[in-house]
Formats: structure tokens, sequence, C-alpha cells
């Protein structure tokens, strides 16, 4: 019985290999539309499939950022500034795509821009803190697609979403989690709905990766500003302790592979490029083997070793 169940396990994972590895034809001739590319993932994407002979529409937040990108790449790749906060923004962006794609319509489109602080003890927040997170990472990334399905949608492409371990699992407090699972549902919900005109839908779940988003410097920086806004109750409840233990939280989570974003930018290469992409990419390690097997444990489990392994408040009970 072993027998016959490992060789049919083989069987569908020889499958799912040869599955995957089948190309789409003609990628010189797609458009792929890029979120995000001043630094990090955008940029090491757009770079990747500039290599790959797409036609890449990378938007960056600066002129700077934008600059930099055309300097190491080729002539075909082009930029436009964009802040997915900004609905003036986005339609002007949507304009510049439509005058660029015309009848081929766009295939791919790669929400990646994002932001991840602050993150704090929600009680050291303030609803503003929330808004800011949300409206980057969640209602920003749904005005860009709603502005570029009707030009997805006729060139029958591919929408990517970058989403996260903690849309799975919300090991932090403050908007970050929630804006990622608000990702989760948007395109679970958005996948079934384009199904029906051609239209695939992936998300990316990447694990710890260390960017300019994710530096020690800026999550201790943003975790002090949090800490400074706390009233006098908070600060006496929760302790400096408390703060210098949860400063740390950064390098620990730092897995050794953290530096390689290609982890992360294959899989958004694949599920633009691939004939039959996934609907979910675990990238790195400690989203495949810790982050995604805890999501799936029993909630008391999961509450038990964040007691254990998470700093306590000075007047814990």
């Amino acid at each position: 019985m072993w027998l016959y169940l490992a060789v049919l396990v083989g069987l569908y994972y020889l499958l799912r290999w040869y599955r995957e590895r089948q190309v789409v034809s003609h990628l010189q001739d797609k458009f792929v539309f890029i979120t995000g590319c001043d630094s990090g993932f955008g940029n090491l994407l757009a770079r990747q499939l500039d290599l790959r002979g797409l036609r890449v529409l990378a938007t960056c937040l600066t002129e700077q950022g934008a600059e930099q990108l055309k300097g190491q790449t080729s002539d075909r790749l082009e930029t436009v500034i964009l802040d997915v906060t900004k609905t003036e923004s986005i339609a002007a962006a949507t304009e510049w795509v439509k005058e660029r794609v015309r009848d081929r319509g766009l295939w791919g489109l790669v929400n990646n821009a994002g932001i991840c602080t602050p993150m704090a003890p929600n009680e050291w927040l303030t609803k503003q803190d929330f808004v800011k997170m949300l409206d980057v990472n969640l209602l920003g990334m749904i005005e860009v697609t709603l502005s570029l399905l009707p030009l997805v949608r006729k060139a029958r492409g591919r929408v990517v979403n970058v989403s996260s371990v903690m849309g799975r699992v919300s090991l932090f407090g403050g908007g970050y989690c929630m804006s990622k699972y608000g990702v989760e549902a948007f395109s679970d919900s958005l996948r079934r709905e384009l199904s029906y005109f051609g239209v695939k839908v992936a998300m990316i779940e990447p694990g710890y990766f260390m960017t300019n988003m994710t530096s020690p410097e800026v999550f201790n920086g943003s975790l002090q500003a949090s800490w400074d806004q706390a009233s006098t109750e908070i600060k006496e409840l929760y302790g400096e302790k408390f703060m210098a233990d949860f400063m740390k939280t950064s390098n620990l989570l730092k897995p050794s592979w953290s530096g390689n974003l290609s982890l992360m930018t294959n899989c958004m290469e694949h599920a633009l490029t691939s004939c039959h992409p996934r609907t979910r990419y675990s990238a790195g390690w400690d989203a495949k083997f810790f982050y995604l097997p805890v999501s799936y444990m029993p909630t008391f489990l999961v509450d038990l070793m964040m007691y254990w392994g998470a700093p306590r408040p000075a007047k814990a009970l």
C-alpha cells in the first residue's frame, strides 16, 4: 500500500514539474507593469524580466529611483512615477500604460509596492498608523488593479499580488498583517471572478527578506517612534525592557538566505511566464517550513509558541 502511495505522489510531482516548465510563447511581445521598482523585489524583478526580453513598464515613487533603474536596463524598459495612494497618480499611470500597450493589452500586472512599518503592539499605534499601512498595501493595490483590469483582460494575462506569510498567520500588531490578510481575500475573490475571462491571479507569500523596508535601522526607528507616541499608561504597562527585547526581533527573524531576493523574484517571474502558474508561491525556506505549517496549526499551539517566545510586558499577569 505504501509503495503505491509513494508512486502516486511521485507521479503527481513529476506531472506538476512537467506542467510548470512549460513557458508562455512570444514573451518579447508582452508588456508587464510592476509597482514599487525603486528598490527591493520590484527593482530586481524589473531587471530580471528585462533580461528575459519582456516589455517592462516599471513604476517608481521617485525620479531618482526611475533614473537608476533605467541606467541598469535596456531601452525596452520604461518607467513612470506612481504613488499608489493617490487616485490622480493611478489614473495618469493607467493612461500612460494604455498609450504603450494599445490593442495588445497588458500581459502582466505585478502589485509589489508596499510598506511594512509601523509594526508594533496595537496599543502603541494610532488610527492614522493603520490607515497609512492599508492605503499603500491594500487600498492602493486594489485601485491599481481595478484601473488596469480592462487591459489585463484584453490580453488574457496575469495579476500577481505580493502578499506575505503574515497574511496567513498574524504574529505582530499593527496594520501590516491586516493589509496582507486583505490582499489574500481580494486575490482569492479576484481569481475566481477573472477565471471566466482567461485571466490568472497568483499570490506571492514571502518569508523574511532583507530589503530597504525591513532593515533593522528602519524597523527599530519605526518602533522607537511608536513607543515615543504611546501614552504614559502604556509605557508603564510594557516597560523599557519590552521595547528593547522587541527591537531584537528583526535580527532573530533574519534567516541566512534573507539577502537572496531572487528566491522571491523567481516566483514572480514563474507566475508571469509559466503556462500553468501556481495560485500561491511560498518564497523562502522559512515560509515553506515554518510559517506555512504554523498557519495550519491549532490556534492554542500558535498562541503557546508566541506566549513563550515573545517578550512580556512589565506588568503582565
